[in-house]
């Protein structure tokens, strides 16, 4: 059996207690999520799309731990945001066939790339932003948070460019981030909101040199990160966007070292591509 099945075989075989989920990284910030009556995946990158289309400084470090046409489980695909490490649409397509009743989460900028990858618009759902929604078929409560990344853009047709997803499940309450920093109410909005009891967190930070030399927009800091959990009050987090490319990435030492300065008692989990992380509250 190959890896890309044997991950599907878990996936289908994983048995789900109550306050629970069952989480399996797909690198960079991709995820998928199982739990009592659906499975989720959240922006899976599991193509060479940024080298093809941005040159080798975007080389992967690993192969992807599962191919877009293996995706025959997913009931809900989410994506943050348009940027095609998060929606990727030569894994989106595939997976639109492989589960062909799928539906299709993103921000009302993602429209062209749904288009592209010949996905429907009756598969597509654009929530509204801070408006809980149940999805339909499953008991999963879903949020929208905006991100800014590095602001927070707003079009009257289009709504939030960046979305971060709070998902209330089977007795447990998840945050996907998207890709984000700290901008003013950001910390005042998730304070209004239900805490999570984990948090995943794109922590590869940000300088100069990324952004001028190769347009690399660039994420929380680890010590803004650690300082951002231990305001919030997450119970654990997956410092995420920090392994897919080398040169896109800071030591993950570097992030430990933040944690045990600004949050020494903060529960962290380092997620490797293809491993399951069964999260029990």
């Amino acid at each position: 059996m190959s890896p890309a099945h044997a991950i599907i075989d878990q996936m289908q075989n994983t048995p789900i207690i109550p306050n629970s989920l069952a989480i399996w990284g797909l690198g960079q910030m991709g995820i998928a999520i199982k739990g009592p009556d659906a499975v989720l995946y959240i922006d899976p990158c599991l193509s060479d799309i940024v080298r093809d289309v941005a040159g080798d400084w975007w080389t992967r470090a690993y192969p992807p731990p599962l191919l877009p046409q293996d995706i025959t489980n997913a009931t809900y695909y989410l994506a943050s945001h348009e940027h095609i490490d998060h929606l990727d649409v030569k894994t989106a397509a595939p997976a639109a066939k492989a589960s062909p009743d799928a539906l299709f989460i993103t921000t009302g900028w993602c429209a062209d790339m749904l288009d592209e990858a010949g996905i429907a618009p009756s598969r597509r759902l654009v929530p509204p932003a801070l408006q809980p929604i149940t999805l339909p078929g499953s008991s999963i409560r879903l949020t929208v948070v905006p991100s800014a990344h590095y602001d927070l853009e707003h079009d009257d047709q289009k709504g939030y460019r960046w979305f971060g997803y709070i998902i209330e499940w089977n007795g447990v309450t998840f945050y996907h981030a998207g890709d984000t920093i700290i901008y003013p109410a950001y910390v005042e909005t998730l304070k209004r909101l239900p805490v999570a009891d984990l948090a995943m967190l794109p922590v590869n930070g940000r300088d100069w040199y990324r952004e001028t030399v190769v347009g690399a927009t660039g994420n929380l800091l680890p010590e803004e990160a650690a300082q951002l959990a231990n305001e919030i009050g997450w119970k654990t987090i997956i410092p995420g966007h920090n392994d897919m490319f080398p040169n896109n990435t800071i030591p993950m030492s570097s992030i430990v070292d933040a944690l045990a300065r600004f949050a020494p008692r903060q529960q962290y989990k380092i997620l490797q591509p293809g491993e399951l992380y069964y999260f029990v509250k």
